[in-house]
């Protein structure tokens, strides 16, 4: 049997909230396999385990019904006390973007908290995070692919105003790429609410 559902084209990342959305987790905080979304069947696949001996400081994943250059979707950095299960819905609270280059190329990770988590929902922009996470994030991005030969450079850190920018381009991108399937999961999203 066929599994029909697709978590990147099916959950709709829109909440009641202008800087809240629903990131789904393909990456538990703490792990060394890099899972990732296998986009024709909507599962996960085990993409490596990281060479190096470093572990995913935050949660990580994507946001539905989003689309980038690299034509994957928006990628998401979801900060949380504790590891979250693979394919797990997050509303997460947008609070920056961090832009890298990933082997010359563009590659946003767009930084949230998790809303259902006291130890960091306090938190409304990138600004007031601890300087300690700022560079625990970006040593780890810089450092766990230099064992397979791959540069990441972290070119800047932006405010949540920018990241929601990013985020308002990659719906756009996508309903310019997946325009019909996103009408209609709309349409239901819209009827949900109402």
């Amino acid at each position: 049997m066929r599994n029909n559902f697709n978590p990147w084209h099916q959950v709709v990342p829109y909440t009641e909230s202008d800087d809240v959305v629903k990131g789904i987790i393909e990456i538990p905080k703490g792990t060394k396999a890099k899972y990732e979304l296998d986009k024709e069947s909507g599962l996960l696949r085990l993409d490596r385990v990281l060479f190096s001996s470093m572990y995913y400081p935050h949660n990580y994943g994507f946001i539905p019904q989003t689309y980038c250059d690299d034509h994957d979707p928006l990628d998401i950095l979801i900060l949380s006390q504790t590891e979250v299960v693979p394919l797990c819905i997050v509303e997460a609270k947008i609070i920056g973007v961090m832009r890298m280059l990933d082997n010359g190329e563009a590659d946003d990770k767009i930084i949230a908290v998790a809303s259902g988590d006291p130890s960091v929902n306090h938190y409304n922009d990138i600004s007031e995070l601890p300087q300690y996470l700022i560079s625990e994030t970006m040593s780890f991005f810089e450092d766990y692919t230099k064992l397979e030969n791959k540069t990441v450079v972290v070119d800047k850190f932006f405010d949540k105003e920018i990241a929601l920018l990013i985020i308002d381009e990659s719906y756009k991108l996508y309903k310019k790429h997946y325009g019909e399937l996103h009408k209609f999961f709309l349409v239901e999203y819209q009827t949900n609410i109402a």
